[in-house]
């Protein structure tokens, strides 16, 4: 019987054989949870629970990523009576203020493998993925009983596969791939799937977390990357991190017989960069298409495209020009990993050196808390993953998703710009 990927890792979990459609009850190997949901599941699993300890500390992992550095001395005692009960329960993995987003540094440090169960308490924790892991997000409630009891239950999804064919042409990459599947899509077009990303062999650990991350965004329960060894073959010199992506489980495989619910081919030699125009992720079109939108902020971080990567590919562009009058850049790496990376190599230097402004590891602005919020009438290109109204700031203020490429060419010009003008003039 041939399988997905995610039926093999729900089948190993569960003891059996298990098919789309089917109600499984499986034990999680980690448990996420960041620093705004942590208040409410603590109370859940103790007061509604009647839970004294987690089941297992050192399978839970606790973040405080959302709101780091805290904003408010309402936020400050929260995160302190989180670092107090994180100590008291004995927590193996607790990560404050300035590591980083839960996602990418719980893949760093090694804690996200392939064929896992994680559950996260962040939506976008269809990031561990990335490794080949089946990552979810959940509420407090759920959150609260895997901490109580290491299990979950999970109607087993069917898979939406993507595949990609073709490289990508200068000036696109991984975020503009993900954008094009969201077109395809749409918000709705994979609900409770699993998607999972074929033909990406190429690209390294974090440019895979930028596809496993945006899946939440066409509806999907988990977003899968096939594990392999990443474009670095196993050295960790195209991440500079050691990520356990050679040693995967020789029980998870591409099946070539297994059933998808439908099938999205993308030519990537074909593909121009995307943009998701205000209000919706799945309102994108080609760049081409857009017409000319003026901006004043341009915003790169997040865990979707806040990745070393993603600094270098701006920085890349950036090198020996400065931000066009009246725009601001705001730079919020996705980790400490990442930003030591690109101080040591001197993309920290050419991104401050145009007039970018670099913020604290974390998720800075993504959630509108502080760190860069939008004002009324504002207009933001964004390297996150969602543009909802209000979801940076302002009601009145209009966000654009784009992929780094396009942020660093936006805040040169001042309008959102295909990175292929500016690597044009370059070239000339």
């Amino acid at each position: 019987m041939a399988q997905t990927l995610s039926e093999q890792i729900l089948s190993r979990a569960a003891g059996r054989p298990v098919r789309a459609g089917e109600v499984v009850t499986v034990d999680v190997d980690l448990v996420m949870m960041h620093d705004s949901l942590s208040p409410s599941i603590i109370r859940v699993l103790h007061e509604e629970l009647g839970a004294e300890r987690v089941w297992d500390p050192e399978r839970v992992a606790v973040v405080i990523d959302h709101v780091a550095p805290a904003a408010s001395v309402q936020t400050a005692e929260k995160q302190a009576d989180l670092r107090r009960w994180a100590r008291a329960q004995g927590i193996a993995h607790l990560f404050d203020v300035g590591r980083g987003i839960s996602h990418p540094v719980l893949v760093e440090e090694g804690l996200a493998r392939p064929g896992m169960i994680i559950l996260g308490s962040d939506s976008h924790s269809t990031a561990y993925g990335c490794v080949g892991a089946f990552g979810t997000g959940m509420g407090t409630t759920d959150i609260a009983l895997a901490l109580a009891t290491g299990r979950t239950w999970l109607r087993v999804p069917e898979t939406v596969l993507v595949r990609a064919r073709g490289r990508f042409r200068p000036g696109v990459g991984p975020k503009d791939l993900a954008l094009r599947a969201a077109r395809a899509l749409r918000a709705d077009g994979a609900t409770y799937a699993a998607v999972e990303w074929h033909g990406v062999e190429f690209l390294s650990v974090m440019e895979r977390m930028t596809l496993a991350t945006l899946s939440i965004e066409v509806g999907a329960k988990a977003g899968i990357v096939p594990p392999g060894v990443d474009r670095g073959q196993g050295t960790g010199d195209r991440d500079g991190l050691a990520l356990p992506l050679a040693s995967v489980p020789g029980w998870l495989t591409l099946q070539e017989a297994a059933e998808y619910s439908q099938v999205v081919e993308i030519d990537l030699d074909a593909l121009e960069p995307q943009v998701s125009a205000p209000h919706t992720v799945d309102n994108v079109t080609d760049l081409s298409a857009l017409g000319r939108v003026a901006v004043d902020v341009v915003y790169l971080g997040t865990c979707t495209n806040g990745h070393y990567e993603d600094m270098a590919a701006a920085a890349r562009l950036l090198r020996g020009r400065r931000l066009a009058p009246g725009v601001r850049m705001l730079v919020v790496p996705a980790s400490a990993r990442a930003l030591q990376r690109a101080a040591e190599d001197g993309t920290l230097a050419t991104l401050l050196a145009a007039g970018a402004t670099v913020g604290t590891p974390g998720c800075g602005a993504c959630i509108g808390r502080h760190m860069g919020v939008l004002a009324p009438g504002e207009v933001c290109l964004f390297t996150g993953n969602r543009n909802f109204r209000g979801r940076m700031g302002s009601p009145q203020a209009s966000i654009y998703l784009a992929s780094p490429e396009v942020a660093a060419a936006t805040a040169i010009t001042g309008y959102i710009t295909h990175p292929q003008e500016l690597l044009a003039s370059a070239e000339a």
